[in-house]
C-alpha cells in the first residue's frame, strides 16, 4: 500500500475515496486489500468518522452531465464502441467509490461487513483497470467522453441510513447490471470486440458476488431491526425514488446473488 495512506481500514477507505486520480485510486485500493490480507491494517468499527474533504475524488475529465445529455453513438463505429467501453469504465470508477463509502461511512457493523466491502472495492478497481486498458487499445482514455453520475447520485441519497444504502445501491442499481450484462456482452461480441466481451464475463461473475453482499447485509439489518425485507424494500424504493425496475431480468444471476424466490416471482410479473 502507498506510504501516505492510513493503516486503519475505514480511514484508508476515506483516503482513497477522496483520491482524484483514477489510476492511483484503483492501485491504492488493490494495495489496501493486499495489505489487509497480510494483517498490516487495523479496523476500528466503533468510531463515527467525518470529513471536510470533497468526496468522491474524481478527475477533471470526464465531464459529468445529465444522463439525458450523454450522446448516443452507433455500435457500428469504432468511436461508438469506444464510447460504450468508456461508459462501463466510468460505472466501475463509481463502483470503487461506492464500496469505499460503504466502509468509512457506517460504524458499528460486524467486522465481516467491512471485509466484504473491501473485497468489492478491490474487484471494482480491477474491473476499472481492465476496461481502462482495453479502452486504450482503441486509442482512447478514460475522460475522453462525457459521463453521468446516476450510480453515485443514489449513494448520496442514502448517506444517512445503511439500510437504505444496502437496499438501493447494491440490490437495485448494481443488480441492474446483472440484467444488462448478457445483452451487452452479445452486442460487443457481435461487433467483433471479443476482448471486451470476455471482460464483461469477469465483471458479471464478480457482480453476482457484490449483489449477494448487498443482500446479505440488507437482510441482516432487517433482522436486527425486526423488519420484513420485501415490504421494507418497497417502502425504501418509494421514499428514495429508486428507478423503476423493468425487464428482461437475469433471473439466474439474481438467484445466485441471493434474491428470494418471492422477490424473483414479483420481478417475473413485471412487464
Amino acid at each position: 500500500m502507498l506510504l501516505d495512506a492510513p493503516k486503519e481500514l475505514r480511514l484508508a477507505a476515506l483516503h482513497w475515496l477522496a483520491e482524484s486520480d483514477p489510476v492511483l485510486k484503483s492501485a491504492g485500493v488493490i494495495a489496501l486489500a493486499q495489505a489487509w490480507k497480510k494483517g498490516e491494517i487495523d479496523l476500528e468499527v466503533d468510531t463515527s468518522l467525518t470529513t471536510l474533504q470533497p468526496i468522491p475524488g474524481h478527475p477533471q475529465l470526464p465531464e459529468l452531465v445529465s444522463h439525458l445529455s450523454v450522446p448516443r453513438r452507433s455500435m457500428r463505429t469504432e468511436e461508438g464502441r469506444a464510447a460504450l467501453i468508456h461508459a462501463l469504465t466510468h460505472i466501475e470508477f463509481n463502483a470503487i467509490n461506492l464500496a469505499l463509502d460503504a466502509i468509512w461511512r457506517f460504524p458499528e457493523m460486524p467486522r465481516e461487513y467491512y471485509y466484504d466491502w473491501l473485497k468489492v472495492a478491490a474487484e471494482e478497481a480491477r474491473h476499472f483497470s481492465l476496461l481502462s486498458a482495453h479502452l486504450g487499445t482503441k486509442g482512447y482514455a478514460y475522460g475522453d467522453f462525457a459521463a453521468h453520475n446516476g450510480l453515485w447520485d443514489m449513494v448520496e441519497k442514502t448517506t444517512d441510513d445503511i439500510l437504505a444504502r444496502m437496499a438501493l445501491v447494491p440490490r437495485t442499481m448494481e443488480a441492474r447490471g446483472l440484467d444488462a450484462s448478457p445483452p451487452l456482452r452479445a452486442k460487443l461480441a457481435q461487433a467483433g470486440d471479443i476482448a471486451a466481451a470476455e471482460i464483461i464475463d469477469i465483471i458479471l461473475a464478480d457482480e453476482i458476488g457484490h449483489v449477494l453482499i448487498g443482500n446479505r447485509w440488507f437482510n441482516w439489518i432487517c433482522e436486527t431491526r425486526g423488519l420484513e425485507p420485501i415490504a421494507t424494500y418497497a417502502s425504501l424504493a418509494e421514499i428514495y425514488k429508486a428507478p423503476t425496475l423493468r425487464g428482461p431480468f437475469n433471473i439466474e444471476a439474481r438467484r445466485a446473488a441471493g434474491f428470494s424466490e418471492n422477490e424473483l416471482m414479483t420481478l417475473m410479473a413485471v412487464k
